[in-house]
């Protein structure tokens, strides 16, 4: 069950990447409900869509807290 929150957070996130404040409200909510090694994996990803879209770049600092 929790691997399945993980692939849909990560299937969100794809989708509103087009915005950086949705993105941001995205990973806010994915942090709350995400297992720590999860999260782990997600700050992986986020990194990765931050490269191809740079915009994003203002999510970040949710990931180092």
């Amino acid at each position: 069950m929790a691997r399945a929150m993980f692939e849909y957070t990560k299937m969100v996130l794809n989708k509103v990447s087009f915005d950086a404040t949705l993105f941001c409200k995205e990973v806010q909510k994915a942090l709350q409900r995400l297992l720590p090694y999860e999260i782990e994996e997600l700050k992986v990803y986020i990194e990765s869509l931050v490269q191809q879209n740079p915009e994003l770049d203002q999510c970040l600092i949710y990931l180092k807290t």
